[in-house]
């Protein structure tokens, strides 16, 4: 019987990772009701990794933090023993704006400190947080708050929430950070390496993308620095440069300087966390994919991880994309030995937004039809 492993990232703003590869699953059983069908959905750190978590065995916890504007809304995190997995989008991301209108100055992180101090309360010592999709540019101020520390300005008043504000700060305060911190380890999944200020720090690059214009872009730099600066006289270390210190608006730098985080690339740390390479071992096909197949994924994105424990695996690999960017020689060096797209099979251009599961479930047949044939004593 071949068995076919689904590892899909999401098909961003159409469908989730495992909605998917319910639909491959569908196209597969279609034409080869025989085959195997393995789901196992995969993210790179950011939107989905709660759902590939809860596929791994992970329980939803349902909890109320703040959104990005500071109104407290019902979220979740996920939760196995003392492992729980938190994702920033689902809490405070880009996605929780109200009415989707951006406040990229007021912006906060308060609302993934929150879920932590919830985890933490919980009981739970081992905390992942996938930090893609912030809405907010605050180094990680709001979160950071959350779980206890308190931000002065000069006159000893606390501060506001958002990024512009901390163009005020005079001291951070540590004394009453949240004391299960002490015993837990809290890993940031995080595919990007910018420094937190500067031409390539979290305001410049992400800034104009949450609603923020040229002048209040160097307003959130000038306001990074002053944190970055009252963090270090606090923790007598100045990490604003560190690799990732930018990521979702410099949630990166807070948890990095402040929550003794370690920082690791996304997709790798999702593979572990849903025993991938566990699942490939008896794979005839890996079937990977994402929204847009491009340069991008090739630097860290989840289809190319998984085109690599592929490869390490002896298994090959499809991948499946609503657009795909990449020529045959660049795919076949990334571990991919075929492409199929959404656009390439659809009727009328707006299709694969619109309808992308019946597209993906022809794809899923074309896949199928090419699988090999059980031995003619085998067959159904």
């Amino acid at each position: 019987m071949p068995r076919v492993l689904l590892a899909p990232d999401k098909f961003k703003g159409t469908l989730t990772a495992a909605e998917v590869a319910d639909h491959l699953a569908a196209g597969i059983g279609s034409v080869r009701p025989d085959v195997e069908v393995v789901v196992v959905p995969v993210s790179d750190g950011g939107d989905g990794l709660l759902d590939a978590a809860h596929r791994a065995g992970f329980e939803r916890v349902l909890v109320r933090a703040a959104g990005p504007t500071g109104v407290a809304a019902q979220t979740l995190y996920v939760r196995r023993g003392a492992e729980a997995v938190i994702e920033l989008a689902e809490v405070c991301g880009l996605g929780r704006l109200p009415d989707a209108v951006p406040a990229p100055a007021t912006a906060t992180s308060r609302g993934v400190g929150e879920v932590i101090a919830a985890a933490l309360d919980a009981g739970c010592t081992q905390i992942l947080v996938g930090i893609g999709g912030s809405a907010s540019t605050d180094g990680g101020a709001g979160m950071v708050r959350a779980l206890g520390a308190q931000v002065r300005d000069s006159t000893g008043r606390q501060l506001g929430e958002g990024g512009s504000a901390l163009a005020e700060a005079a001291e951070v305060d540590l004394s009453g950070l949240h004391r299960g911190l002490a015993t837990a380890t809290i890993t940031v999944a995080c595919d990007v390496d910018n420094p937190l200020t500067g031409p390539d720090g979290a305001a410049a690059v992400y800034g104009p993308q949450k609603g923020a214009d040229p002048e209040l872009v160097t307003t959130l730099d000038q306001a990074m620095s002053v944190w970055a600066e009252v963090v270090a006289a606090a923790t007598m270390r100045d990490l604003r440069e560190t690799p990732g210190a930018g990521a979702a608006g410099g949630v990166g730098f807070g948890a990095l300087a402040v929550l003794d985080a370690a920082l690791r690339p996304g997709a790798e740390v999702v593979q572990e966390l849903t025993g991938l390479e566990q699942s490939m071992a008896d794979a005839d096909l890996v079937v990977t994919g994402e929204g847009s197949l491009d340069e991008q994924t090739l630097h860290g994105k989840a289809p190319a991880g998984v085109a690599a424990a592929a490869r390490r695996a002896g298994v090959p690999v499809v991948a499946v994309a609503g657009r795909c960017l990449l020529d045959a020689p660049t795919l076949q060096r990334a571990g991919i030995g075929v492409a199929y797209a959404l656009v390439d099979e659809a009727s009328y251009v707006e299709e694969p937004f619109e309808a992308p599961g019946p597209l993906l479930e022809r794809i899923g047949a074309r896949i199928a039809a090419r699988l090999p044939e059980p031995a003619a004593g085998n067959r159904p």
